[in-house]
């Protein structure tokens, strides 16, 4: 829910890996580094990437109507994960615990329309 409150026009991408890498450091947990969200339109993976931690590097603006997802992957552990030899599954190195949550979003100028909300 934090990255919700930067998610909007005019503000960069990097911001909402900020806000998501900030609130899972404040219970004390990692961010699975590498594995994050993207944008979604005519195909279910499109830019901008929307990593899970502050990536200085990305410095796409989100533009009012775009659809993303937040995906933040927390470990109870370090953070590191590798892909598994069948291509698909992922595991953290040190053998923590970590749970994936996804939201999807439209990008305002206020606030983001939340897709997915119950």
């Amino acid at each position: 829910m934090s990255a919700l409150k930067v998610a909007r026009a005019g503000s960069f991408v990097s911001e909402i890996g900020r806000a998501v890498e900030a609130e899972v450091d404040r219970w004390g947990f990692s961010v699975i580094r590498g594995l994050g969200g993207h944008g979604i339109g005519r195909t279910i993976h499109e830019a901008p990437s929307v990593p899970n931690c502050y990536d200085l590097r990305q410095r796409d603006v989100l533009t009012e109507g775009l659809v993303v997802t937040i995906e933040p992957i927390i470990s109870s552990g370090s953070g590191e994960a590798f892909e598994d030899r069948d291509g698909w599954t992922v595991r953290t190195r040190d053998g923590s615990l970590a749970a994936h949550h996804e939201h999807t979003l439209v990008i305002t100028r206020r606030h983001p329309v939340l897709l997915t909300a119950a």
